[in-house]
Parts: structure tokens; sequence; C-alpha cells
């Protein structure tokens, strides 16, 4: 998963997985869902993000991190 914000739109997009988007929905004002061709969700797009969120915070909890990497090691 990546986050990447971009200033000079002020739109944060969050790729959940690399792949292709081929449709595009917004489901809210702002908010834009991207899908792959199995009508996956792949990534998440917000406009105006810096007045939607606080994007100096970015918190991370219950993620099995050390089992992920304990497992993809195996």
């Amino acid at each position: 998963m990546t986050f990447k914000y971009y200033l000079e739109t002020d739109m944060l997009y969050i790729e959940l997985v690399k792949k292709v988007s081929i449709e595009s929905e917004e489901v809210a004002a702002g908010i834009v869902l991207d899908f792959d061709e199995y009508q996956n969700v792949i990534g998440i797009e917000i406009e105006d993000a810096g007045r939607r969120i606080d994007l100096t915070k970015l918190e991370v909890t219950a993620l099995p991190f050390i089992d992920f990497v304990f497992k993809k090691a195996a």
C-alpha cells in the first residue's frame, strides 16, 4: 500500500494494489475509487485532502507486520 500526496492539487492517493485502473467512480463528493478489471478497489483518491484530513499524522494500528515479515521470509 502506498500513500501519494500531490501538493499542487491537494490530492491524496492511496494505492492499495499496484494495478491498472479500468474504471473510477466518485462515491462521495471528492472521493473517487479506482477499480481493476475484476471490479476490485485498487485505489482511493481524496480531493482537497489537506482540508478534509490531518496530513501531519499517520497512525498504523493492529497490522500484522511481524507475522507478515516472518511468513514471507520462511
